[in-house]
């Protein structure tokens, strides 16, 4: 079975691929932190991220960056990864959701991954959304 759209790409062209929709998910002064932060240690990381996360995944056009943001803040939502739940709330309304449907979205969270897990999304969110 052959991947929709990324067939036959080489790592560099997935690479290249994923730095463009990563920045323009994430914004250029996200991705130019994380890549000047990219230590000997992190660099592997670095590289397989952009080429599997935003060149594989988010480049696919199964679904459009609102439906993939609603995805993603639904997981970190329901895993407790709050330290990257401010970045894709940002993501979020750079994708085109609204502060509202955000709020609909962490309320869907209360019911099937906790009201603990929700309450502190929330949290996050009046942080991210003071600071817009």
């Amino acid at each position: 079975m052959t991947r929709p759209a990324g067939e036959g790409l080489s790592d560099e062209e997935r690479y290249d691929q994923g730095m463009s929709v990563r920045r323009e998910v994430l914004s250029n002064q996200h991705v130019d932190r994380a890549i000047a932060g990219t230590t000997a240690l992190t660099a592997d990381f670095q590289d397989f991220i952009t080429r599997v996360a935003w060149g594989d995944i988010w480049s696919r056009p199964g679904l459009d960056r609102r439906a993939r943001s609603v995805s993603v803040i639904t997981a970190l939502i329901a895993h407790g990864h709050h330290e990257e739940l401010a970045m894709h709330l940002r993501a979020g309304l750079r994708n085109g959701l609204t502060v509202d449907e955000i709020r609909e979205i962490i309320l869907q969270s209360a019911v099937y991954s906790g009201v603990p897990a929700a309450n502190t999304a929330f949290r996050i969110a009046n942080e991210v959304f003071a600071a817009e």
